[in-house]
Formats: structure tokens, sequence, C-alpha cells
């Protein structure tokens, strides 16, 4: 089991939500861009930061909160 929770939100007003359903947690956010049919961000900085952050998810605090958040598609 994950020492950490993973939420998924998509656009502002649901991670506003879900951030606000999660007082007191330390809370880390990730915002990217709308996931295409290949499963990958149309941000081209997004599918090279992703892999990184997720590496680096194992130092998160006990009981902390992860917000993975899509802010849309391409514009």
């Amino acid at each position: 089991m994950s020492h950490y929770e993973e939420v998924k939100v998509h656009g502002y007003d649901e991670f506003c939500k879900a951030v606000s359903e999660r007082k007191g947690n330390d809370i880390f956010a990730y915002f990217s861009g709308d996931i295409d049919t290949q499963g990958l961000s149309w941000c081209p900085d997004c599918v090279k930061a992703e892999p990184i952050v997720r590496g680096e998810m194992s130092h998160l605090p006990e009981g902390s909160v992860f917000f993975y958040c899509q802010v849309g598609e391409r514009p």
C-alpha cells in the first residue's frame, strides 16, 4: 500500500474541491495537459516531466496527497 494518496482531477474547480476536502494533509500537485488516445499529454514538457516527478514520489511524506490535475485540451 502506498504511503500517500493519489487523486486524479480534471480542471480547476475539481482541483479546488478535492484540496478543500483534504485540509490538514501535505498537498503536492502536478498539472498536465489532457491525455490523448495514446495515453500521453498533448504538452511535450509534461510528457518529459512526468516520469521524473513520478520517480521522486517515493519521497513524499507519509499521509500526503498527490494531485494529478489535467487542465484541458490543447488550446
